[in-house]
């Protein structure tokens, strides 16, 4: 019965949100003589949000944005115009381009921005460090926010925010541009400790294979695992080391597939959601692995997330990653698989890491049970998702880098795939 209510839900808040776009959420004015309250302010926060900014970036004497390491950052002077005039501001700063793939394979670039001095952009928490996701690939621009949106309902610590802005580059109109942050120790951000705290990336690109040379780097000792150590940010030896050292019993509890074992040294809740998000979008990067991150704080278990890069799930077709944009083609594919620990009409070479704990029986009872809950909050991320005002804007975008994908279009058939997922999900988890 709980199933049928959930996946009614679905439907009716997406038929609800297409019809009554314009009525939701109200907007109750900031000086309203009758209501002061800070519930009012919350309000036109979380409205303000949903909204589409303009932002202008001019470099220094016009120079161009040609990469993306960090000795490629350029100045630059930023100036922010949002509907909530708080949020307007000028910002100076330094930018340059950030991804692999995205950078490398397409014309729509992504960015990073170092400001000179932290800020609240956009009304977000005061930091520095913010990232321009191009989402180049995604005709539906959602496809990241989505998984934001379903992750921080889930309770995932230090999900990043959205917010999304039009950029112009020294007079060029640029598009769309999903404005977030970047994944690294602060308390604004991974709150711990910045000098003893870790945060790991499993990551194929950063990793010894593809970056031989790097200092920040190593291959996990059980499960073979291409590692990059984000925090202590510039790690010496003497680091790298404590990180591998605490991996590996990471590593060595998973292997024991021993319950009891592995919840004394790791979040299970946050593992598990953390699964089954990357499972329900069907997010292959889990099988290589890249764009995967882990965070431990000094005497604390380790922890699953923040969670990142997902336009490349919803069955993307990488047949056509050079030149096109096919999604959603199956509501089927699976990476963990329908039975995880043999890897059975999933991935054979997603690392065992991901799939060991499966071989214990109350591992797999909580990942059943978490599975029920998180579907729960499926329909309510949807909705949230759609509440972000960028239709005109990813129409300029449109025009600006032409695809051959209506963003209407396939915002459909993304809701549709969300919904036929969703179901055919409750078969897979329940059957594991």
């Amino acid at each position: 019965m709980k199933r049928i209510i959930y996946t009614s839900l679905l439907a009716a808040a997406l038929i609800i949100q297409a019809c009554n776009k314009d009525d939701d959420p109200a907007v109750i004015p900031a000086d309203n003589p009758d209501d002061n309250s800070s519930e009012v302010v919350e309000q036109i926060d979380t409205v303000s949000k949903y909204l589409v900014a303009k932002m202008n970036i001019e470099t220094e004497n016009g120079a161009a944005v040609n990469g993306k390491e960090k000795a490629d950052y350029v100045a630059c002077t930023i100036t922010i115009e949002s509907e909530k005039e708080e949020w307007n501001a000028t910002l100076t700063g330094r930018i340059r381009g950030r991804g692999n793939s995205s950078w490398k394979w397409y014309d729509k670039k992504p960015y990073r921005i170092k400001l000179d001095e932290k800020s609240k952009i956009l009304g977000l928490r005061s930091n520095k460090d913010w990232n321009l996701l191009a989402n180049y690939r995604d005709a539906t621009d959602l496809m990241n926010t989505f998984v934001f949106e379903l992750g921080t309902l889930a309770g995932l610590s230090y999900t990043n925010s959205t917010r999304y802005v039009e950029i112009t580059l020294n007079g060029d109109y640029i598009g769309l541009y999903q404005l977030t942050e970047t994944i690294e120790a602060a308390k604004d951000r991974v709150n711990i400790d910045k000098d003893n705290g870790i945060i790991l990336s499993l990551d194929a690109d950063d990793g010894p294979d593809l970056s031989p040379d790097a200092t920040d780097n190593f291959w996990s000792s059980i499960y073979y695992m291409p590692c990059c150590v984000k925090n202590p940010d510039k790690p010496t030896a003497a680091q790298v080391k404590t990180v591998m050292d605490e991996f590996e019993k990471l590593e060595y509890a998973v292997y024991q597939h021993d319950y009891n074992e592995f919840a004394d040294i790791a979040d299970v809740d946050a593992f598990i959601n953390y699964l089954l998000i990357q499972e329900f979008v069907y997010n292959v990067e889990v099988a290589a692995p890249r764009s995967i991150y882990l965070y431990k704080d000094v005497s604390q278990k380790w922890s699953f997330g923040p969670l990142w890069d997902f336009d490349a799930g919803y069955d993307f077709d990488w047949g056509s990653m050079y030149t096109g944009h096919n999604f959603f083609m199956s509501y089927k594919e699976l990476v963990l698989g329908t039975d995880p620990k043999t890897h059975e009409g999933g991935y054979s070479y997603v690392p065992e890491f991901f799939t060991d704990m499966f071989r214990s029986k109350e591992f797999v009872q909580h990942v059943q049970s978490n599975w029920l809950d998180l579907a729960d909050l499926i329909p309510q991320a949807w909705e949230n998702a759609l509440k972000y005002d960028i239709a005109d804007a990813l129409e300029r975008d449109l025009k600006r880098w032409p695809i051959d994908k209506s963003p209407s279009s396939e915002t459909k058939k993304m809701e549709t795939w969300i919904t036929n997922r969703t179901n055919y999900m409750n078969t897979v988890v329940g059957g594991y």
